[in-house]
């Protein structure tokens, strides 16, 4: 196993899924829930996390080719959801791109809320999808998409832990430390997205790298 690369996308995937944003909203949606329904709910959003970055990783190409989509330009609109995600981390403020008021409320009626909303689209939304979409096509061959699909599960297994622990890291960390590492998150969530901009670029216009 190349541990380098598995650090890099592990440290790229996990900072656009963010389960730290995610905890307070958990909390909220499970307030009225017993301790049990609570760790059910946990467990539930972390296995649906991994079914859907899984099927992007399996299913993203074969998306986009149906629909006549190049990766450049999935990478470039992409790379812009990101750090428009990342910009909004960054002010430490709610990402509608996440997810908006009227879906918190809608969710506030639901008897479960593992897959909607906190699953789809406030932990594997847009961002994680394209992500993975694009972190899948560093390399095609199968030692890579096993590589990567060892980084998915490292990350659900993350959003896991963080759901269930998620009362004492909110009352350790409080508000402000919570906000902290929002910013620390968006600035790297930022740089990626630059990097995706950067390379869908090059590649729909290569006079930018020099005609190479």
């Amino acid at each position: 196993m190349n541990w380098n690369e598995f650090v890099q996308l592990l440290a790229g995937l996990i900072s656009v899924v963010n389960p730290i944003t995610a905890m307070p909203v958990y909390m909220a949606l499970t307030a009225r829930k017993s301790p049990a329904e609570r760790r059910q709910t946990a467990i539930t959003a972390a296995f649906a996390v991994t079914m859907v970055l899984l099927t992007a990783l399996l299913a993203g190409e074969p998306i986009l080719r149906f629909f006549g989509i190049g990766l450049p330009a999935f990478r470039v609109a992409g790379g812009l959801l990101l750090l428009l995600m990342g910009m909004s981390m960054l002010r430490a403020s709610d990402d509608r791109s996440r997810h908006t008021p009227e879906e918190d409320a809608e969710s506030q009626d639901k008897a479960s809320v593992a897959v909607v909303p906190l699953a789809i689209p406030l932990l594997a939304g847009p961002g994680a999808i394209s992500t993975t979409i694009v972190y899948a096509h560093r390399d095609l061959s199968l030692n890579h998409y096993l590589l990567f699909g060892g980084v998915i599960a490292t990350v659900s297994s993350i959003v896991l832990l963080f759901l269930l622990l998620a009362p004492r890291i909110v009352a350790i960390m409080g508000q402000t430390g919570m906000n902290l590492v929002t910013r620390v998150m968006g600035l790297l969530l930022s740089s990626i997205a630059v990097e995706f901009i950067a390379g869908g670029m090059t590649e729909l216009f290569p006079l930018l790298a020099g005609g190479r």
